[in-house]
């Protein structure tokens, strides 16, 4: 369950809450690797918003272009548990400026924020900073450019960055891995021999037979 602010549920029960959706992207230079960051809004004109940063939890003003319907946004699912998540974002292509997002940036595996803002229509102001709804990652990036009297677009399937917690540890159980945490570290030192040393016991020299019928015909 969601705790919100006293003043959001105020203005919940008094049923005069307007909602907008927010929209934050980072992607890479294609030439430097650097990151580049674009905002929109589902309203209208350039705004400074205040929002709810999902890795610190604290509010920070962002920078949103007005989009209006030119971004569509599949249903959230709001889950408890640690379940991926995705969800469809759909871009128009008539805007110059997603345009370039998505064509002259790298966009693969970038960074997608999703917030929901809720306005006072009287004020027109947020009763509070806008809340993370969605917090992941571009999967896959479909674009379609449209023929004469059709309709073209571009579709980004994003995953939730809990996805990161299915992922496994490329790192080998190996000496010189270890060292690279900690140089002194020789827990591993003998990973990669232990398997070819002999121990000898008694007065016979050499590997002990393990087969199981020389097992079965000494003890049983």
């Amino acid at each position: 369950m969601r705790a919100l602010h006293p003043d959001i549920y105020e203005a919940l029960s008094d049923r005069k809450l307007v909602a907008r959706d927010f929209i934050w992207f980072v992607v890479r230079d294609a030439t430097t690797g650097n990151p580049v960051t674009d905002g929109y809004w589902s309203g209208a004109g350039t705004i400074n918003a205040s929002v709810i940063d999902p890795d610190t939890g604290g509010a920070v003003s962002r920078q949103f272009v007005g989009a209006g319907g030119l971004i569509q946004i599949s249903d959230i699912p709001l889950v408890s548990n640690v379940t991926v998540q995705n969800v469809t974002v759909q871009l128009n292509q008539v805007m110059d400026r997603i345009n370039e997002l998505v064509r002259d940036y790298d966009c693969k595996q970038g960074t997608v924020i999703i917030w929901r803002g809720l306005y006072n229509p009287d004020t027109r102001k947020m009763v509070q900073a806008a809340i993370p709804r969605f917090y992941g990652f571009i999967d896959t990036i479909e674009i379609n450019t449209p023929s004469e009297n059709s309709e073209g677009g571009v579709v980004l399937t994003c995953t939730s960055h809990t996805q990161e917690m299915t992922r496994s540890n490329s790192d080998t159980r190996s000496d010189a891995s270890q060292r690279l945490r900690l140089s002194t570290d020789n827990f591993y030192v003998g990973t990669t021999t232990v398997g070819d040393q002999e121990h000898f016991w008694g007065r016979v020299n050499g590997k002990l037979e393990t087969s199981k019928s020389t097992y079965n015909r000494k003890f049983n």
